[in-house]
């Protein structure tokens, strides 16, 4: 239930903190994660995973030509393949991600128009966060999460908005650990995201 209000307490932020005079459009976003795993170890591999996100979006137009924010809530589940020692286990890392960007759009006439964004995100886990690989290894996800995302896209006939980003990590994602042991190894979840919102 906390994990609930702080989302709804994000959101609510949002809207009281916009100016009054900027535009404003709701819409559906929608996409899919292409994860990497960085880690800190040798010890450890990996390799690449695909998700997806779903949910709820909003984009202010500022009353200075080209400038807006746009802010989501979004359900998130990306996929990880850990290896250590010889032994696997898929971690499926599922969030509410918050990600508000600032964003500088150009038109290109009436029909279309290109973007780049750029801001913060937000997560709280809501899957599992604890994984055993063995009796003695066991990998945790924190509970939430901090990132950056950088990305650019097109709008297309002032409603149909596909987008491309990097979604950047900023401090570990998860951590392995080692039962009876000081040892312990740290991973940074990123994504490549592909996307489509529609605005109403």
């Amino acid at each position: 239930m906390k994990k609930v209000l702080t989302v709804f307490s994000v959101v609510a932020l949002l809207f009281v903190a916009t100016p009054s005079q900027a535009q404003t459009e709701f819409g559906l976003k929608g996409g899919y994660n292409i994860s990497h795993v960085s880690l800190s170890s040798d010890l450890l591999s990996s390799s690449n995973k695909y998700g997806f996100f779903v949910g709820p979006t909003v984009k202010f137009t500022l009353p200075i030509i080209g400038l807006g924010v746009d802010a989501a809530v979004l359900y998130d589940q990306r996929d990880a393949k850990l290896e250590y020692q010889n032994t696997t286990e898929t971690i499926k890392q599922k969030s509410i991600n918050i990600p508000i960007n600032a964003r500088y759009q150009i038109g290109l006439g009436d029909l279309a128009a290109i973007y780049l964004a750029a801001g913060p995100q937000f997560g709280i886990n809501v899957g599992d966060d604890n994984f055993k690989f063995t009796d003695t290894t066991n990998y945790e996800l924190k509970k939430t999460n901090f990132s950056l995302n950088v990305g650019a896209g097109v709008m297309l006939v002032s409603h149909l908005q596909i987008g491309f980003n990097y979604n950047i990590a900023l401090g570990k994602t998860g951590e392995l650990s080692l039962k009876n042991a000081y040892d312990s190894y740290e991973t940074k979840n990123n994504a490549w995201q592909i996307s489509a919102a529609y605005y109403f």
